[in-house]
């Protein structure tokens, strides 16, 4: 898998540096039409100059820090949010965060919960978090923010092995936010995991914690531009994730299926119990009301 991954360009692999830095190689023609599987080079994120580059780490540190400041006043005053086993997140680097998915603003929510206020201190907690292009980059603003919010390019259509490329290289020195399902959920449900995250965890062998979120799809639905407030917001951290058993087997996209297939389990059950916890404080809430 690293040789499909190392044939890929586009990528600065120095950690003090965004994600779509400029690299000294591109994919070649040649490249291009050799027909190597996984190896068609997709459409690159838009580059960034010198001084954003030297600026960034103080810039990123700033933006992103303040901007989940605001939106912990957002999750914690504004809506009513509940942490469960936030201790399992810890500090190390190598921290792989797989969690659902359920609304635009849950790379936020699941940063926050796990790191925050510690990123103030140790800036290596800003995780970095995958993002799709069509929703993140949509504007030259937003893409700017994104930049500085340690966001990893992903083209539209996914199966994009830049990205992965990228995230191998950066996750071993941070830490990271990944939502397996590779798309948010209409009825808060938890779907199937896709392969590459399993293919991330198979090359990196990172702390893989499993995180549940629920109560987000009723906050920014898909189709909603502006958030609701007043709602209520569950976050489950598990403890790591066991996955020692699949490393001796071969390094396949199969083998990376099970993988995650095996984390979402762990993210199933959380979810369920999430799930039973806002239906009895609801059948509380209307006890006490009759």
């Amino acid at each position: 898998m690293h040789a499909r991954i190392a044939c890929l360009a586009g990528y600065n692999p120095a950690m003090g540096k965004p994600a779509n830095a400029p690299s000294e190689e591109r994919p070649s023609k040649a490249d291009s039409d050799s027909g190597t599987a996984g190896c068609k080079p997709g459409p690159l994120a838009p580059p960034r100059g010198r001084l954003f580059q030297l600026l960034w780490p103080i810039t990123s540190y700033v933006v992103t820090n303040v901007t989940v400041t605001v939106f912990w006043v957002f999750f914690f005053v504004l809506n009513r949010t509940t942490v469960i086993g936030r201790r399992h997140a810890g500090e190390e680097r190598n921290t792989l965060l797989l969690s659902n998915h359920q609304s635009m603003l849950d790379s936020f929510l699941v940063g926050l919960v796990a790191f925050y206020p510690q990123s103030w201190l140790k800036p290596h907690l800003i995780p970095w978090n995958p993002a799709a292009a069509e929703n993140f980059y949509k504007n030259p603003i937003l893409a700017w923010l994104a930049d500085n919010w340690k966001c990893i390019w992903v083209r539209e259509g996914r199966h994009d092995l830049h990205a992965l490329h990228r995230m191998i290289e950066v996750l071993p020195c941070g830490v990271m936010t990944v939502f397996p399902e590779g798309t948010r959920s209409r009825d808060g449900s938890v779907g199937p995991g896709r392969p590459g995250a399993g293919l991330l965890i198979l090359a990196t062998r990172p702390r893989v914690i499993p995180v549940a979120i629920d109560g987000m799809q009723n906050v920014l639905p898909i189709g909603r531009h502006v958030p609701r407030l007043f709602r209520r917001i569950f976050v489950s951290c598990g403890p790591p994730v066991d996955y020692a058993a699949f490393l001796a087997m071969p390094r396949t996209r199969e083998t990376a299926q099970a993988v995650i297939d095996h984390v979402m389990v762990a993210i199933q059950a959380q979810h369920a119990e999430l799930r039973r916890r806002r239906t009895h404080g609801g059948s509380r809430r209307s006890s006490r009301g009759t």
